[in-house]
């Protein structure tokens, strides 16, 4: 696949698709012009650990624990139809949506993994040491 046909997300090494706020991200590169909706980060390590970062927000401040909750944050329904995103990463998860995850590198890999897969339609974009190198620095 040629760069241009990759998916959005992919291109941007922002495989979660973080909309752009007035955060500052690690790794995000200087000039975010090349996107005005998403955040353009300079590898996808850094994209994969800000994913990672969102979803360890959602779940320890907002204490968004399963699959269905923090989807309902992450993806709400005024963007996405969220019941299937739900249905979907629960599956790959092999969980009830509302089952309580652990907050545990080996799950966010797999959570990490799973949203991936839904938010730009591709499997396996990356190499899972790259996910496990990320949820390291998102947990951190």
């Amino acid at each position: 696949m040629t760069a241009g046909k990759l998916p959005r997300g992919i291109r941007n090494h922002n495989p979660g698709n973080i909309r752009r706020t007035t955060t500052i991200w690690r790794g995000m590169v200087p000039d975010q012009s090349g996107d005005a909706e998403f955040v353009v980060f300079s590898e996808p390590l850094w994209g994969l650990r800000a994913l990672g970062r969102v979803l360890r927000t959602y779940y320890d401040l907002y204490h968004c624990r399963s699959v269905a909750t923090i989807l309902r944050r992450y993806a709400p329904p005024t963007e996405n139809n969220t019941a299937a995103y739900i249905a979907a990463v629960a599956k790959i998860l092999n969980v009830a949506p509302d089952a309580e995850i652990p907050r545990t590198p080996e799950t966010w890999v797999r959570l990490m993994q799973a949203i991936v897969r839904h938010e730009n339609g591709v499997g396996d974009a990356y190499p899972l040491a790259l996910y496990q190198s990320a949820a390291a620095l998102a947990l951190d």
